[in-house]
């Protein structure tokens, strides 16, 4: 075992290799020292950086956990948010009525005057082309600018970020809203040109008024296309997405110019205008003007407003889910507003002494395009469209089916009848204010509207067959087989009584009415366009068979119960009708340009005073074709006009009647009276 001095220098001898000295040692200590700084340090920063990941985590989550996806195409953005809207459009192509938000037929950047776009550049996004979708200089300079007032006096938005908060986000006004603007920002601006965008946001923005686009604004506040705003316009309505409800010129002009000067100051600071056209543009400020672009369009239109969306939704089908259409029709704005005019004068005048309430019409071109339709005298007060939902009786002006049922089975115009008393099983027609005039001619007893001939022929040739001819030329209502159907005691619609008489009137072919000629999105897409090639007549009755009823329909308004419909300086035909009672009183008749139909009544079937078929139907209806004929060159009918029998013909005509009569009734009694 080794000496406590030997043990010593072992020591010393395996602890020569470590610090001997103090100052050896601290400085040891201080190596130990970094060494577990570093680790902590380390092992801190580790820590921070955890905890950052996790903060950051849950900011992005906070932020952007419910962001809706970036559109990938301005079509996919042009539908987004838009509110149900329907525009009817006239056969030009002019805006009647308005249902829903007033959103502007899309309109292309070069379609517009420069100072368009430039006037919403200089206001609202002056370096538009040189920023990605957020102007981060701007958005700074507000930020500084609101710290310093203590209260949001700018937005720092560019026109990116507007269209981003209209169209994909919410309006709440936050530090989180802000952020999701931003990025959506930057990634439109990736999917979409500048050009694109700018396009997107003129025609989206929100103007007011419930009017959408500039297109829709333009004719909202001036009643002209955009294409044509001054430059005065195009600052007053830059000067409107701001604050549209506040700044509205219709209710707040002042307020609304103040800032269309700003806007005009900005365009002269970014060189779009000189000092003199600034100068000039800010003396004469724009105004807003009367437009009948309002929201739900003027309540004449009511009627033809309802008729043309079930068109539409007929035409495209039950699957059709689009939430904006533009609806082309066949209307003839002209046309309608002056039948409107005549119905409600008319009634005005004369309804209150007549006891007659309603009225209802409907005029077609020759090639069955509805020209115009009025539903009702008031559309405010009720909504019933008279003219393709009621159903109401068409007395004598259903005799014509009756009369063609007996030409297709071989009488003539020419055919003797006897007008006298006939009854079948309970039923026993009598004439309009009574009496019998014996022996006439079949063109005679319509021409006079006799019922018992009517009645008669209608035996005769078959109750069925009447019907299925009444069917044939265009009749959907249900018609009852019964002996008095020859009188009209079925009912009907006005609008088919038009499209039947329009069958005789072209020669016995067959054209249903229409009203819808297009449906397409008001960004443009068409969805339905009415096709000119395809074939659309039909025969459904003899050429001579139409032309032989049109020339006796001729003569009931030049000599018999339609003398009242006559039309200046025009070949016109048509027949009277009146159900039992004076429930209802019609005219229906054509022209070589128009057919139309005419009823009169009340809505409660309460009866007339007297009302006939040949007085205030036969009136309105005379009216109406005047108005339609305005400017017109005449026109002669397919058939001839009948002739016109002379004194002596007509005397030789009732002595023949007489010896006719006079041998039936030898017949009948077996001896001479």
């Amino acid at each position: 075992m080794p000496s406590a001095h030997l043990r010593g220098r072992l020591i010393i001898t395996f602890r020569a290799d470590q610090p001997t000295t103090f100052k050896e040692r601290l400085a040891a200590f201080n190596e130990w020292l970094r060494t577990r700084r570093l680790m902590v340090l380390a092992g801190v920063t580790a820590l921070f950086l955890a905890a950052g990941a996790i903060t950051a985590h849950a900011l992005w989550e906070w932020a952007f956990h419910d962001l809706p996806p970036v559109p990938q195409s301005a079509e996919d953005l042009w539908r987004v948010r838009m509110e149900p809207t329907v525009t009817l459009l006239d056969t030009n192509g002019e805006v009647l009525a308005i249902r829903g938000p007033l959103y502007g037929i899309p309109v292309q950047l070069d379609d517009l005057p420069p100072h368009v776009a430039q006037a919403f550049l200089s206001i609202e996004d002056r370096r538009y082309h040189e920023h990605d979708g957020v102007d981060w200089r701007g958005t700074i300079r507000a930020v500084l600018a609101n710290i310093r007032a203590g209260r949001t006096v700018q937005g720092g938005s560019t026109i990116t970020m507007q269209l981003v908060k209209n169209l994909i986000l919410t309006p709440e006004r936050t530090i989180r809203r802000k952020v999701q603007e931003m990025r959506l920002a930057l990634a439109l601006e990736r999917v979409l040109t500048k050009d694109e965008i700018l396009e997107l946001y003129l025609n989206r923005i929100y103007f007011g008024e419930q009017a959408y686009g500039i297109e829709a604004a333009a004719r909202r506040y001036f009643n002209k296309p955009a294409s044509e705003l001054t430059v005065q316009e195009a600052a007053l309505l830059a000067a409107l997405p701001a604050a549209p409800t506040r700044l509205a010129p219709t209710d707040n002009l002042a307020e609304a110019q103040a800032r269309a000067s700003n806007v005009l100051a900005a365009m002269r600071d970014a060189g779009f205008l000189t000092p003199m056209e600034y100068t000039v543009a800010n003396a004469t400020q724009a105004e807003p003007v009367e437009s009948a672009l309002q929201p739900g369009g003027p309540a004449q239109y009511g009627h033809l407003f309802d008729y043309a969306v079930a068109e539409a939704q007929r035409l495209l089908g039950p699957d059709n889910e689009v939430p904006d259409l533009v609806i082309q029709t066949t209307l003839d704005t002209r046309l309608q507003n002056a039948a409107q005019t005549v119905i409600t004068e008319r009634l005005e005048s004369d309804g209150e002494a007549l006891n007659a309430s309603e009225a209802a019409a409907v005029v077609l071109g020759n090639d069955g395009a509805i020209r115009a339709m009025i539903g009702g005298r008031d559309y405010v007060s009720s909504q019933f469209n008279r003219a393709v939902q009621a159903r109401r009786q068409p007395g004598s002006a259903f005799k014509p089916f009756v009369y063609l049922a007996a030409l297709e089975a071989d009488y003539s115009p020419s055919s003797v009848f006897n007008d006298a008393p006939v009854s079948y099983g309970n039923w026993s027609p009598v004439n309009f204010g009574g009496g019998f005039r014996g022996r006439m001619t079949m063109e005679d007893a319509l021409k006079r509207s006799v019922n018992t001939i009517a009645a008669q022929m209608g035996m005769l040739v078959g109750i069925s067959e009447v019907a299925e001819m009444a069917r044939r030329l265009g009749i959907t209502t249900p018609l009852d087989e019964v002996p008095s159907l020859s009188l009209g005691s079925s009912e009907v619609r006005v609008i088919d009584m038009a499209a039947s008489y329009l069958v005789i009137a072209n020669d016995g072919r067959r054209l249903d009415p229409y009203f819808v000629t297009e449906v397409r999105t008001t960004r443009g897409t068409v969805l339905f366009e009415r096709s000119e090639e395809e074939p659309r007549t039909q025969q459904v009755i003899a050429r001579g068979h139409a032309r032989d009823m049109s020339t006796m329909l001729q003569g009931v308004v030049l000599d018999g119960t339609g003398r009242r419909a006559a039309v200046p300086g025009h070949r016109v035909a048509g027949k009277t009708g009146t159900s039992q009672n004076s429930r209802d009183a019609w005219f229906v008749g054509y022209s070589a340009q128009f057919t139309a139909a005419v009823w009169t009544g009340n809505d409660d079937d309460t009866a007339m005073e007297n009302v006939t078929g040949g007085g205030l139907p036969a009136d309105i209806w005379r009216e109406i074709m005047v108005a339609a004929h305005d400017g017109l060159p005449a026109e002669p009918l397919n058939a001839p006009a009948p002739r016109v029998r002379s004194e002596r013909e007509e005397r030789l005509l009732a002595f023949y009647a007489g010896l006719s009569a006079e041998f039936d009734r030898v017949l009948e009694g077996g001896r001479f009276n």
